[in-house]
């Protein structure tokens, strides 16, 4: 044994998961190499922390890339840095992943690795740590499921902050079809999180139907996610459109119309801010639900 409980299998499988995991993602292409290096952190320190949190992680991460390669031809119109079957970097890794990696290594310290039901009363910071990591990743999976499928439909996005009708692409649009997207990203991750509790807790059982609003809270929280992310896209995000490329731009230029926002943040730091957002609230809600 090592410190913190965490048994000498414990730290095999999490490599093995790892490894695998990354070079899998390279080799279909649904990462690039500093993403897959990054991936091997972010796998190895969620499977220490928590079996559950890992199950989570691979609902995001299957079900994301797989949007992501649906219709490319579609997309390569719209997405200023589309990539075929949609690499992801290090910097994408890190923004989608690296809160809910400092989770996991919280839940490791306060839990030992054990995956306890989410339970406030009886262990007030395994719970917050448990549900801050289901915010955080529930926004993720929300907000990619919303921007992979919104992207997809027939008529021009509104504008979240005044209604408007904006160009595909531009930040902080929002469509029927990404908002219902957004509730389910988020519903599935609630899901995932809450299923994987009778699979490595027997006692979740007991109290299976409390636990079950995980999975409707789930839902809020993707959609909650993605609301933030459209408001901070349309806000202190640069939207412009590029008469040259023919597409919305995220950067000002001689041949750029703006459309919406100032030019603070890039879309991973906007990423980044949504999930963190959506985390402490989801944590601050703990003592409330559970």
């Amino acid at each position: 044994e090592m410190d913190y409980g965490v048994s000498v299998v414990r730290v095999v499988v999490a490599s093995v998961f790892a490894v695998g995991l990354a070079a899998g993602a390279y080799r279909k292409r649904s990462l690039s190499l500093s993403g897959a290096l990054a991936a091997v952190f972010v796998g190895f320190l969620t499977v220490l922390g928590s079996y559950r949190f890992t199950v989570v992680l691979l609902t995001f991460f299957v079900s994301s890339s797989y949007l992501t390669k649906l219709s490319p031809e579609r997309k390569r119109k719209v997405e200023e840095d589309f990539k075929e079957g949609g690499q992801r970097n290090w910097v994408q890794v890190v923004a989608n992943g690296g809160l809910g990696t400092l989770c996991s290594v919280g839940y490791l310290v306060v839990a030992s690795s054990v995956d306890l039901c989410v339970d406030y009363a009886a262990n007030p910071s395994a719970a917050v740590l448990q549900l801050a990591f289901l915010g955080h990743y529930a926004c993720c999976n929300g907000d990619t499921w919303a921007s992979e499928l919104g992207v997809l439909s027939k008529g021009d996005p509104y504008l979240i902050t005044t209604g408007k009708r904006v160009p595909k692409g531009t930040n902080g649009g929002v469509s029927v079809r990404g908002l219902v997207a957004s509730l389910a990203g988020g519903l599935v991750i609630g899901a995932a999180f809450w299923l994987s509790g009778f699979v490595f807790n027997t006692h979740c059982t007991a109290t299976a139907l409390s636990q079950a609003m995980l999975v409707p809270f789930g839902a809020f929280l993707g959609l909650l996610g993605s609301l933030i992310d459209s408001l901070l896209g349309a806000t202190v995000q640069y939207s412009g459109y590029c008469s040259k490329q023919k597409k919305v731009v995220g950067a000002p230029g001689p041949t750029v119309k703006h459309i919406t926002g100032v030019n603070i943040l890039d879309n991973h730091m906007v990423n980044l801010v949504s999930a963190l957002l959506t985390a402490i609230v989801s944590g601050l809600l703990v003592p409330i639900l559970f």
